[in-house]
């Protein structure tokens, strides 16, 4: 794919072939409509949905409430292979995996998996590049192939519960002592989530319905990331969900994010934080502010006030990500004194405020600034 133009932004992903029809793309209505489509009875949607979400069970010899004659017709109907892992790569102390997939048409995307001491989290990808063209971000230089389907996003998660249920990160999640459950999902992977908007909030559904229907987990554990595309951001409030927005601001003026997020020359800093403070009103839910500290990019004290002059009295917390320079790259991660005042200037305003955990360092980066290679 050709190297994006410097600022030119791609709002609208090539056409491309269609990843083949898959259980998670469809409502429970429709699944119903597609096992009758099959020859089978319309309970066995609800059977096969509960093997899928419920028991993360792939295999069909697994499926032991569905007669022997009907597995190999609904899965090779319903649940095709949408990826394969071409490599995993941990570090961390084997708490950070890295996976690199392969979907069906030889597009490569990644995901992130990350135990905590309380929790497991899932950084997951919604488009195969972005086309939001952030210099600083390996994914925006490598310009945007194609959506993920629904069905796409959703595997990565089914693949990571199922590593965890089968004890390959951690204890095993089947209830001993120690067990470990995915609890947070990110969409902060390779993309612009809220440019593949129908998808992912499809996605979302499936993630958080109630068995058989999707995962069951919970509204208030996924973060959706936007570099700030605000007629999606105000489509994002009217869904009525209590999901995290986490806004990658990375500049509080418009000289320099015009530069840095190409996209604010659509919509500006203002309008950005004003469709932001909408959905926190909506949602109940505290917006988070990703900052990525550039040496002496945008890591100075007077735009650390700026900030804070801006959010101060806002439901709002500031996530400062340490940079993860990219090979080649000009750009490189702030010096510890120059992040230590930067903390302190928004404290000053009151403004909340975490370094986040530098997790993947050691494998080309994690959320945020990922870049699929083969």
């Amino acid at each position: 794919m050709p190297k994006p133009i410097p600022g030119e932004l791609t709002f609208v992903a090539p056409r491309g072939a269609k990843p083949p029809r898959h259980l998670a793309d469809l409502t429970a209505a429709e699944r119903r409509e597609a096992v009758v489509e099959l020859g089978e009875k319309p309970f066995r949607a609800d059977q096969l949905s509960r093997q899928y979400f419920s028991r993360l069970a792939a295999a069909p010899d697994e499926w032991t409430d569905i007669p022997a004659a009907s597995r190999t017709k609904l899965a090779e109907g319903l649940l095709p292979e949408l990826m394969s892992v071409v490599r995993n790569v941990s570090c961390d102390d084997d708490a950070t995996r890295k996976t690199l997939w392969k979907l069906f048409d030889g597009v490569l995307v990644e995901s992130v998996l990350m135990r905590y001491p309380d929790r497991v989290t899932m950084c997951i990808s919604s488009q195969a590049g972005c086309g939001m063209n952030c210099p600083f971000c390996a994914t925006g230089q490598a310009g945007l192939t194609r959506n993920l389907s629904t069905a796409e996003i959703v595997e990565q998660i089914a693949a990571g519960m199922r590593s965890i249920k089968n004890g390959e990160f951690g204890a095993d999640a089947s209830g001993e002592a120690g067990a470990v459950r995915l609890s947070n999902v990110v969409f902060m992977g390779m993309g612009e989530p809220l440019a593949n908007y129908k998808r992912v909030i499809a996605a979302i559904r499936r993630l958080t319905d109630p068995a058989p229907g999707g995962f069951g987990l919970s509204q208030r554990g996924i973060t959706v990331s936007t570099v700030g595309l605000v007629p999606a951001i105000n489509r994002l409030a009217d869904e009525e969900m209590s999901v995290r927005l986490a806004v990658s601001l990375h500049a509080p003026d418009d000289e320099l994010r015009d530069t840095l997020v190409p996209v604010n020359t659509r919509w500006r800093v203002a309008e950005v934080l004003d469709a932001a403070w909408a959905y926190a009103e909506r949602s109940g839910r505290r917006i988070s502010i990703e900052y990525a500290l550039i040496k002496d990019i945008n890591d100075q004290a007077w735009r650390a006030d700026l900030l804070g002059r801006l959010l101060k009295n806002h439901r709002a917390h500031v996530n400062l990500i340490p940079l993860n320079p990219t090979p080649g790259s000009k750009w490189t991660a702030s010096r510890p004194e120059d992040e230590r005042e930067f903390v302190r200037q928004l404290k000053l305003h009151g403004v909340p405020v975490t370094v986040r955990d530098t997790r993947g360092q050691e494998i080309d980066g994690a959320c945020g600034q990922l870049a699929a290679a083969g």
